[in-house]
């Protein structure tokens, strides 16, 4: 499986990895809705489990990706300053350029 992070969601992502309680965890995206090729993903820091592969990223953020869902292959996270601050998840590869 392939994943991307961009420089910016990185950065704020690492700062909760940082975090003592968080040590162990890794960032999971997960596709909590689909329909068709188009999926609506979620995150949260969690360890892996027996159906994940864990992706590491050229950010050294690692994501936990369930191998049971196609729609994560290929899924990239990023982080928005404008025009609303947050998390958008996508998966370019798949024709998934953003949530409507």
């Amino acid at each position: 499986m392939n994943a991307k992070i961009t420089r910016n969601a990185a950065k704020v992502i690492q700062k909760e990895l940082d975090k003592e309680e968080n040590k162990e965890l890794k960032l999971r995206v997960m596709v909590t809705h689909k329909h068709g090729d188009h999926a609506h993903y979620a995150m949260d820091l969690d360890l892996p489990g027996e159906h994940d592969d864990v992706v590491e990223t050229d950010k050294g953020i690692a994501l936990i990706l369930d191998r049971r869902e196609p729609l994560l292959d290929g899924v990239k996270v990023d982080y928005l300053f404008f025009p609303q601050e947050g998390f958008v998840v996508t998966n370019p590869s798949k024709g998934n350029h953003g949530d409507h």
